[in-house]
């Protein structure tokens, strides 16, 4: 039986650990996920910033669930 993952924050994260859980949770570099969010909040007139700030507050931390 295949268990469930979760989207966490991570507690290794830089800042509040979005980018890194986001990297957990689809198995990619943790790295990669943090230019991606840079290119991409920049590309579009920092409005990423607010998505960012909108998962920090939404997504449990690690271990909390």
């Amino acid at each position: 039986m295949e268990t469930k993952r979760r989207l966490t924050r991570s507690r290794k994260g830089m800042i509040a650990g979005v980018c890194e859980g986001i990297a957990d949770y689809a198995g990619w570099d943790p790295t990669l996920v943090r230019v991606g969010y840079i290119l991409l909040s920049v590309l579009t007139a920092f409005s990423g910033v607010i998505a960012y700030l909108v998962l920090w507050i939404v997504m449990p931390k690690e271990g909390t669930v």
